[in-house]
């Protein structure tokens, strides 16, 4: 008895991977039939599969695979805000770890790059700069008590004597 070759298996090594990482890119860019639409179910839960084994997302911080998903797929912080339907500030802040993402941010993401929303749901150190509670810039560098009345808060919280 003959047995059928199969298209697809599961995968077991990178490079197997890779080249159905390619094929699914290939897949999707066609006129999408019932066929088609199934290869590439298949196709897609075969490399889910291989990511959930091989936690190739397990190490990766949010921000770092944000800015290679968009070096891979060549793409500018101005495409980043008509992909996520956010300001070009919101995205700076992002991508320089002024801001976190937002749920709907990680779900555009998690949709947009076809991987898994825990991909980008990770926690990550973000950067507040210094000082910016502060608005006069005549105390910004100055230590505590050069610019503060002594005497007022002295007054104002002194307990009367009985």
């Amino acid at each position: 008895m003959k047995t059928a070759e199969l298209k697809y298996t599961i995968i077991k090594t990178k490079s197997q991977y890779d080249d159905y990482c390619k094929q699914l890119e290939v897949l999707v860019t066609q006129d999408i039939t019932n066929d088609l639409q199934d290869e590439i179910d298949l196709v897609s839960l075969l490399i889910e599969k291989y990511d959930e084994n091989n936690n190739t997302f397990q190490e990766s911080e949010p921000i770092s695979l944000l800015r290679s998903f968009m070096s891979d797929h060549h793409l500018k912080p101005q495409d980043m805000t008509i992909i996520l339907g956010i300001s070009k500030g919101y995205v700076s802040d992002i991508l320089n770890y002024k801001k976190g993402l937002s749920k709907d941010v990680i779900r555009k993401l998690a949709n947009y790059f076809k991987v898994r929303q825990e991909a980008f749901n990770r926690p990550h150190k973000l950067i507040f700069p210094a000082n910016t509670h502060l608005r006069n810039s005549n105390v910004m560098n100055n230590p505590k008590d050069e610019y503060m009345d002594t005497d007022l808060v002295t007054r104002t919280f002194q307990k009367p004597i009985m």
